[in-house]
Parts: structure tokens; C-alpha cells; sequence
């Protein structure tokens, strides 16, 4: 499991039939800062991940990659590999908030 921002969509006309109506977003991933530990970089990644919790552009989210992409209800029986389940609140880091989504 991996924090990320969603930072756009994808539109795919055609595709398996069992894709038809999944949100497709682009991701990508972020790290604590690891010279001072006090915010989150990007690390100049992108993915595309099946959205089952109404994520927006400029969220942070958490992501499951691999096997685990196909372990919740709505991806199951889906050829994914990158699946957002949940929208991320707050980070904190050594009892420091690094990140909020209030801010």
C-alpha cells in the first residue's frame, strides 16, 4: 500500500466490457521527504489506477497494488493491477503532521 495524488483521468473508448463505467486516474506516487522528514515529494511516477471510493484530482489517496488490487468488491473479477481505496486525511510522521487534506 502506497500513498499517491491523483493529478488527472484517462478515457478509454475501448476496452474489455467489464471495464465499461470504472473511473480511471492517473496517479502519482509520494515519499516522505527523506532529507528533512517534514512534507511528501512526488517521485516523478505515474500510474493508473481503478478509483472505488469517488477520488478527485488533487486528492491524496492510498493505493494497493498487485494482487490486492483485485481483493475489494468492485474489482474482484477486473484485470487490474492499481486500485485507490481510500482518500487520505492526514499523515503524520514522528508525531508531526506532514500532510493534511483540511490545509
Amino acid at each position: 500500500m502506497f500513498l499517491a495524488r491523483v493529478t488527472g483521468s484517462v478515457v478509454s473508448t475501448q476496452k474489455l466490457p467489464a471495464m465499461t463505467g470504472r473511473k480511471l486516474l492517473t496517479v502519482e506516487p509520494m515519499r516522505v521527504d527523506p532529507a528533512k522528514q517534514d512534507r511528501l515529494v512526488g517521485t516523478g511516477r505515474t500510474f493508473v489506477c481503478v478509483d472505488t471510493v469517488g477520488a478527485g484530482e488533487g486528492e491524496m489517496v492510498l493505493i494497493v497494488q498487485g494482487s490486492s488490487a483485485r481483493l475489494t468488491p468492485e474489482t474482484e473479477k477486473l484485470p487490474v493491477d492499481a486500485t485507490i481505496i481510500g482518500i487520505v486525511d492526514n499523515v503524520n510522521v514522528q508525531q508531526q503532521s506532514i500532510f493534511s487534506a483540511r490545509s
